[in-house]
């Protein structure tokens, strides 16, 4: 049985027969070679068959010792990994982060190696969905929330403000200058991309602009700016959109402003959020003060761009239009 066989010894003989000698093997097991030698005549005598041959001062395994070798050196190898691994998983520290889609692909994802490399040694698990964690049933460190904040019982920060306005590709843009030379009239005869989650949307703020009428329609709706973003790109119409999910198509110009009549609505878009107990955790204390950095960095170069453009910002705090429920993005 099991328990009869001296595991020490069986060590020491896995040690002899990987490693071709007694002295290596004391080495690294970091006794004495006698000691060694002593485990081995004990094994020997326990397992009643010889195990190795003793030619010239050399070593080597006999018939049995080779079939003992080759199971003892499976059973070390896999428990050596299994440690490894234990070890690896108890070192390891995990953070788990919660994060709408269209901001995890298109404004976190090309920033996380920066984060990386101040918490090189955390395990990250980044969740793109657009509904929010459930603190107390579900394992989630933060939640970095889209909307207006005022989520009850949780602590809540903005770390990066949005700009909204219409957009659409230049060669769209001259095809609607063709048909008309005045922006409200330009948006009359364009076709309007709806992103129907987002905190602004066409129908509130054509009424904020006065722009309404039997042609302001939308037939292009979706759930995922990203999608409503890239339509525009393509010149299939003009999308009320985020710079901040915009950013690098209008810095590359593939699509530009509407017209600088309208402002752009600034306002805390994107929010850290979870419980207060969870804010003294040092992962979320790095994260959150690297989201606050990045945040100051991107507003900046936002504002810098849409004032490039000769587009007035308008700040904005508030929810659409009365009775509108409001959607994540």
């Amino acid at each position: 049985m099991l328990k009869d066989i001296n595991l020490n010894a069986m060590n020491h003989f896995e040690a002899v027969a990987r490693l071709g000698g007694i002295s290596k093997a004391a080495e690294e097991l970091g006794v004495s070679p006698s000691a060694v030698s002593q485990q081995i005549r004990q094994f020997e005598q326990q397992m009643g068959v010889r195990l190795f041959k003793r030619e010239k001062r050399r070593l080597s395994l006999t018939l049995d010792g080779e079939r003992l070798f080759q199971t003892t050196t499976q059973a070390f190898r896999m428990m050596r990994d299994v440690r490894s691994a234990i070890q690896r998983q108890r070192e390891t520290r995990h953070f788990i982060l919660r994060v709408s889609p269209s901001f995890a692909v298109r404004w976190l994802s090309p920033r996380l190696k920066s984060f990386l490399e101040l918490a090189p040694n955390w395990d990250m698990r980044i969740d793109a969905a657009p509904d929010f964690s459930d603190f107390e049933t579900e394992v989630v460190d933060l939640d970095l929330r889209y909307g207006e904040g005022g989520w009850t019982g949780l602590n809540e920060e903005p770390v990066v403000h949005d700009l909204v306005l219409p957009m659409c590709s230049p060669g769209y843009l001259e095809e609607l200058r063709e048909l008309s030379g005045d922006p409200i009239g330009q948006l009359r005869q364009a076709r309007l991309i709806d992103s129907v989650k987002t905190h602004y949307r066409w129908d509130f703020w054509l009424a904020r602009h006065g722009i309404m009428g039997e042609r302001m329609i939308y037939p292009m709706r979706f759930d995922r700016s990203s999608m409503a973003i890239q339509l525009a790109t393509d010149g299939a119409g003009v999308v009320l959109e985020s710079t901040t999910l915009a950013l690098n198509e209008l810095e590359r110009g593939a699509l530009v402003p509407l017209s600088t009549a309208f402002e752009a609505i600034r306002f805390p878009a994107y929010w850290l959020v979870s419980p207060a107990r969870h804010t003294s955790r040092r992962i979320v204390r790095i994260f959150s003060d690297w989201m606050r950095e990045e945040g100051a960095a991107h507003d900046a170069r936002a504002a810098a761009l849409i004032t490039s453009f000769g587009c007035r910002i308008r700040e904005q705090r508030g929810r659409q239009l009365p009775g509108e429920e409001y959607l994540t993005e």
